[in-house]
């Protein structure tokens, strides 16, 4: 998926809820063409957010590649909808984008190549249709082989869905590789995949399949690297996913936790009858659910502080939490990851 040249669906929701769209532009080698979003067609990203690489905002498809003058290899659905279905508003963009000889690539739980309408026009343009959150079929049980990896593991867990797993996860193997550690990013969800190129999408894996579709990625590159940082999904106190969470945690059989909040979130988001804990249950909760399995503990913290306008409130926010959970913290977009990195270094690596 590295360096195509790709249009972005995010109809009504760029940027704030378009989740895959904005990790695909942050961390993603590909190169943006377009954004497609019919209420802000006549804008550009820079408008949204002068961070992510800059490109025209337009209502359709066609206009997306009349602005790319052709050039275009790929379109993206750029939006995971709870439930992960397919908007049939979307329908004739993807139609035009196969229909021009482009792959369409998915994260959706609608599996496109299961859409008989867009499969026969697949076939008949030669392209690609890639559901990326389809696992293979070859999956089995986890046997407990992930604690035999020469690499240390990380995973990042949550205090909520949608915190910033996927985003610190990148940002300590990034910071990581550049102290000169050899660090490796193991993508579970539709988004980490995009990027990354490879993984397991671990919501859509069968339930007795979870630790071992984790524990094969592992075991697949464990030996060629010296820290594997397992990117989290959900949070053991959610409702309807943490079932993910849990597979997640003991497939991984972790070295060590980060734990991931978002400032200011009280409840779970979509699910706001159910609080959150205080901040500092999470230690034990993730602690004591991995022991059985693999014992582990939560090394470091990771606060998402994006809504905080006010740098000085944010580094305050951060060094609250810190102490709340007892771990080094930070904002690993806002501040970078070095001290998070810290504590994986001294618990983990060194530890």
């Amino acid at each position: 998926m590295s360096s195509e040249r790709i249009v972005v669906l995010a109809h009504e929701k760029f940027p704030d809820e378009a989740k895959t769209a904005l990790g695909v532009m942050r961390y993603g080698d590909q190169t943006i063409e377009a954004i497609l979003d019919r209420d802000r067609a006549g804008d550009r990203v820079a408008d949204h957010d002068p961070d992510l690489p800059d490109a025209p905002i337009v209502d359709s498809f066609e206009e997306a590649l009349a602005a790319a003058e052709g050039g275009v290899d790929a379109l993206y659905i750029g939006i995971a909808p709870i439930g992960g279905g397919f908007d049939e508003t979307w329908r004739d963009d993807v139609r035009a984008a196969i229909a021009a000889g482009c792959d369409v690539v998915s994260g959706l739980h609608y599996f496109l190549n299961e859409d008989e309408d867009f499969a026969a026009l697949a076939a008949e343009h030669g392209v690609d249709l890639r559901d990326v959150r389809k696992p293979p079929e070859d999956l089995g049980v986890a046997t407990g082989r992930s604690a035999d990896v020469d690499a240390d593991v990380v995973l990042t867990v949550g205090t909520d869905c949608s915190v910033g797993k996927m985003t610190a996860s990148l940002e300590i193997v990034e910071a990581a590789r550049e102290r000169g550690i050899d660090a490796a990013f193991v993508p579970t969800g539709q988004t980490g995949i995009m990027i990354a190129g490879w993984g397991n999408p671990i919501d859509r894996v069968i339930s007795d399949f979870t630790a071992g579709a984790v524990e094969e990625m592992l075991l697949e590159i464990g030996d060629d690297h010296d820290l594997l940082v397992v990117e989290g999904q959900g949070t053991i106190v959610h409702p309807a996913y943490s079932a993910v969470t849990c597979g997640i945690l003991h497939g991984s059989m972790a070295d060590g936790l980060v734990l991931c909040h978002a400032a200011g979130r009280e409840a779970i988001h979509g699910y706001e009858e159910f609080a959150l804990p205080p901040l500092a249950d999470y230690v034990d909760l993730y602690e004591d659910l991995a022991e059985p399995v693999h014992e582990t503990e939560v090394v470091a913290g990771a606060v998402n502080t994006k809504d905080v306008a006010d740098d000085d409130e944010a580094g305050s926010i951060v060094d609250a939490f810190g102490e709340e959970v007892g771990v080094p913290a930070a904002d690993p977009v806002r501040h970078g990851a070095d001290r998070i990195v810290d504590g994986i270094v001294e618990e983990v690596l060194e530890g």
